[in-house]
């Protein structure tokens, strides 16, 4: 599908990107990583599995969105200037066009590769005799009985078919007549998506699907079979105000009513394989009132959903074939982890942790210390997302049934951890917690824990603040930050921002947070028109800027209007960014980078140089509508000399990257940063051997240049360019 000339130069024309074709960008860097051919197999097999989960998510959340508007006839412009309709045109070539990059990717070059690296997705036709009679016998015992035909002509109802569930649309004709019948058969997501067989050092994986098509005539008995086609289908899983910054209340609520009518989302994708069946084919798109560009053809040879590739990356046989990172290193503030009583270090100083080079343990032995200590009166924390088995909440049971105080605001609405969240949150409060679940309208994402402990006379506030879960296994692969410090300052804000939570509060003003929806994105403004009053006074200015998404479009006219100033500004944005940067007397003195690479970077700081009396947040919330005005939310401000260095250094080591390092250019495409002669600076390794000695100071080590779009990538010697600008000394 072409998108038409008109639409790109209205795309072109607009001052800010897309949010959903930014979002894509994004997932092209991802599978950036599974290109590299410096890479082995299985990690690049793994960054594709990742490319199919995100892909998946955005057609589920995003493109569902667009269509809460195109089915109900609502109005909706895209930051890009464009109407719904024209948009959805847009969208979906676009999302064709990567989809098509990773079945490229997948068939021309990385299963040419699998063999020498011992294994094969065989066909089920390719196997040698007595291995499909193992396989056959595999289909008999275990697949066959799980499998349950489902027919749809004048006596059956359309079935419902499962969101992302690889279905057989199997074609029958009876043997009187002529008349055709479809029928569906959902492949089981219960049981593994290969089966495995051994032949001479090579592991050949027979995909699920594959195996069952090749017995299909198990399950039609005596009707003649016409066709068999596998497909898939993505229904819209969004119906929430989270997701659509521009949805109204009422039409939410509009829609929840529709949604008791309807068992399931509306088909927004159909993928299908190879040649499908022409009847069945205009069958689905009829039912499901889908258009072409709906639909996704790949290559009868390709994986139908990428997802299943995690199995092989997974596998006992190839999983020692991944990257494998440097131990975690000690925190700079805590060399002695695991020695000392944490109670005691705490109160003797603060302790920043950045994972996943530091460990959570620390986090997690304050949180087992207290709940066994009998000094401990009472446990406050804000939880998003859990691990299985979570240490977290062993620690609250335990608690809890050592008479402490435990107050738990559990959010049930975390995308994807609903179902594990609502029962770890029952386990609490059949426990004696109390547990809040989440707090009206909006979805609880500040990360905060709060402990209360008697010591003596005196009663001591532990506190720990961050811009990651409690989630001892997303730890060891999210970079975040998190604070443990006892400062009263911090713990009399927590403290009240608790009551703010649990009750019915309203603190007139905190000494050390940023909250949200209270005022964060105003506080965030006023920092950045400080920044520009300074810059037009020829004080020295600056703001540096690391978040997972930036989509606020009030914060983007303020970033635009100091770039305007004369402010420099850089930008670290990992995911989507509907700033356009680089645009002449607009965004000159703005640049954007994302970093992409092992780690998944999911920590935020704030810089503003404010006259070289440096401001410094972290925390959890990204500059988007959401986390303004539908999340609570908490940014806290770094004071501690050392810790304010360590934070400043994280900035300064992800500007100097040159390994995992894209630029973003003013259309909206990203290039990649090479080293060019220099030595490779991946932040993902460095910060293995941070020191005391070797950080690196923002204002010591940058240039007074202003910022250039107009090099090649390859042009720039110093990938690092300005983040002050002093006027007296550029004069």
């Amino acid at each position: 599908m072409v998108i038409p000339e008109r639409l790109k130069k209205e795309i072109a024309q607009s001052n800010y990107i897309s949010r959903d074709l930014s979002w894509l960008k994004f997932n092209d860097r991802v599978l950036d990583q599974a290109k590299d051919e410096k890479k082995s197999l299985i990690e690049r097999i793994k960054f594709l599995a990742i490319t199919g989960s995100n892909l998946d998510e955005f057609f589920t959340i995003r493109v569902g969105s667009l269509y809460n508007y195109l089915d109900y006839g609502k109005q909706r412009f895209d930051y890009s200037g464009l109407r719904e309709v024209p948009f959805r045109q847009v969208l979906l070539s676009k999302a064709k066009e990567f989809s098509d990059k990773q079945q490229h990717l997948f068939l021309k070059d990385l299963a040419a590769q699998f063999e020498e690296t011992g294994f094969s997705i065989t066909p089920f036709k390719k196997l040698l005799p007595e291995e499909k009679a193992k396989v056959n016998k595999y289909f008999d015992s275990t697949v066959y009985p799980m499998l349950t035909p489902m027919a749809y002509d004048s006596y059956h109802t359309f079935p419902i078919l499962s969101t992302n569930r690889l279905v057989l649309g199997v074609v029958t004709k009876s043997v009187e007549d002529d008349n055709k019948k479809l029928n569906f058969i959902q492949i089981p997501s219960n049981i593994p998506r290969f089966y495995e067989v051994e032949r001479d050092d090579v592991v050949h994986f027979i995909a699920l699907e594959d195996i069952i098509k090749n017995n299909v005539h198990h399950l039609f008995r005596n009707i003649k079979i016409v066709s068999t086609s596998l497909f898939r289908v993505t229904r819209n899983g969004d119906f929430t105000l989270e997701e659509s910054d521009d949805i109204e209340a009422n039409f939410l609520e509009e829609l929840k009513q529709k949604l008791k009518t309807r068992r399931t989302g509306r088909v927004v994708r159909l993928e299908v394989v190879g040649r499908p069946d022409s009847w069945m084919l205009k069958t689905l798109k009829e039912r499901w009132e889908l258009q072409d560009d709906n639909i996704f053809r790949y290559s009868k040879r390709s994986l139908l959903d990428f997802t299943g590739l995690w199995e092989i990356v997974r596998h006992n046989e190839f999983k020692d074939m991944l990257t494998e990172m440097p131990s975690m290193v000690p925190p700079l503030s805590y060399p002695e982890i695991g020695e000392d009583n944490i109670f005691e270090v705490l109160k003797e100083r603060d302790v920043l942790l950045h994972h996943p080079y530091n460990s959570i343990e620390p986090v997690l032995e304050l949180l087992e210390k207290a709940a066994n200590d009998p000094g401990v009166l009472a446990i406050k924390i804000t939880i998003y997302r859990l691990a299985r088995d979570s240490r977290v909440t062993a620690a609250l049971l335990k608690a809890a049934e050592n008479g402490k105080h435990v107050a738990v605001l559990f959010e049930v609405k975390a995308r994807f951890d609903e179902e594990n969240n609502l029962r770890e949150a029952q386990r609490l409060q059949k426990a004696g917690c109390f547990v809040i679940y989440g707090i009206s309208s909006f979805k609880t994402h500040t990360k905060l824990l709060l402990i209360v402990r008697k010591e003596g006379e005196k009663v001591t506030r532990y506190v720990h603040l961050s811009s990651g879960n409690y989630n001892e296994s997303t730890s060891k692969l999210y970079t975040d930050l998190g604070l443990l410090t006892t400062d009263d300052e911090y713990a009399h804000d927590i403290s009240d921002f608790f009551n703010v939570i649990t009750g019915h509060s309203m603190p007139s003003v905190y000494k050390n947070l940023i909250t949200a929806p209270k005022d964060m994105r105003q506080q965030l403004v006023e920092l950045i028109r400080k920044e520009a009053e300074n810059a037009k006074k020829g004080i020295a200015s600056g703001i540096v800027i690391k978040v997972n998404s930036l989509q606020d479009k009030e914060s983007i006219d303020e970033l635009y209007a100091a770039s305007q100033a004369g402010v420099p500004i850089k930008l670290i944005v990992r995911g989507m960014c509907c700033l356009r940067p680089g645009r002449v007397g607009l965004s000159e003195n703005i640049e954007v980078i994302s970093i992409v690479g092992h780690f998944l970077e999911h920590s935020r700081i704030y810089y503003f140089h404010n006259g070289g009396n440096e401001i410094v947040y972290t925390g959890s919330a990204d500059m988007m509508v959401r986390s303004f005005e539908r999340r609570l939310e908490s940014l806290f401000m770094i004071n501690d000399d050392l810790i304010q260095r360590q934070v400043k250094n994280i900035l300064q080591n992800n500007l100097l990257d040159n390994v995992n390092c894209y630029v973003m250019q003013e259309d909206g495409s990203y290039l990649k940063r090479h080293a060019n002669g220099d030595a490779p600076h991946d932040i993902h390794k460095e910060f293995f051997n941070v020191h005391k000695d070797n950080l690196l100071d923002l204002d010591l080590t940058l240039k007074l240049n202003k910022v250039s779009h107009l090099k090649t990538l390859t042009e720039v010697e110093d990938p690092v360019e300005a983040l002050v600008i002093d006027k007296e000394t550029e004069a």
